[in-house]
């Protein structure tokens, strides 16, 4: 079994051999950072929109350095058991957002977009609601990756029995996946129809889904070296309105 301390470890691993490296999670933090410290730091007010936000995640670091925080989700139970005090919780889907235009100078999306029955009107809200020179940052697994497209094939009970049992993660934090916006060219695709505007994309490369011990870590790490870089895991995206 890989649960995520198990997983973490083999990434610190990892890390430690290959200098300049750094997860999905950690160019995602960088990116959202960049803005909230630049709100902070040029004495503006910093208005933040977490979509899928769960139980926490980058709101519990972060979102007590801007003027407003707001959290929206599905799962009345993980808003039930969302971990950050300042963020402002709303049971609200990303494809209806309840907030009036240009509500918010910063939106981020972490694991999302994967589960999106309806990527196009998704964006809509997002773009809808970002104030103008806003923006949205996101984490999202890259539909092209061969860990990404053996998860596509297994759908239903059994890929929730199969995520329990080989990640240790609970049913109730399993939820159906659909891969609609989960290229860079679909998510670029997208975006242009709402007037989002590209500033960065990265491909992050994670050789540790498949290291469930020594050997096959080892064996990931050689087939990462040789992956290419449209191939990799993970997609880290930074788009302004």
């Amino acid at each position: 079994m890989l649960n995520l301390d198990r997983q973490n470890t083999y990434r610190a691993r990892y890390q430690a051999t290959h200098p300049g490296w750094q997860t999905s999670g950690q160019v995602y933090e960088s990116f959202v950072r960049r803005y909230t410290g630049q709100y902070r730091d040029a004495a503006l007010r910093c208005r933040w929109l977490d979509v899928g936000c769960g139980r926490g995640g980058i709101v519990e670091l972060l979102g007590g350095e801007v003027t407003l925080c707001v959290g929206a989700d599905l799962d009345l139970a993980s808003l039930r058991e969302h971990r950050a005090p300042h963020t402002r919780r709303v049971a609200a889907p990303a494809d209806g957002l309840p907030f009036a235009d240009e509500s918010f100078d910063l939106v981020t999306c972490s694991w999302v977009m994967e589960h999106l029955a309806d990527p196009g009107r998704a964006f809509a809200q997002i773009a809808r609601v970002l104030a103008h020179g806003g923006h949205w940052v996101f984490l999202t697994p890259n539909a092209r990756n061969p860990v990404t497209l053996a998860n596509r094939l297994v759908r239903g009970p059994l890929q929730a029995w199969l995520v329990r049992r080989l990640y240790a993660r609970t049913e109730s934090d399993t939820f159906p996946v659909r891969y609609r916006a989960n290229t860079p060219a679909r998510i670029e695709q997208l975006a242009r129809e709402v007037d989002l505007r590209l500033v960065q994309i990265h491909l992050v490369g994670d050789p540790t889904y498949l290291a469930f011990n020594d050997a096959l870590f080892m064996l990931s790490s050689l087939l990462e070296r040789i992956t290419p870089s449209g191939f990799c895991v993970h997609i880290v995206g930074d788009y302004i309105k």
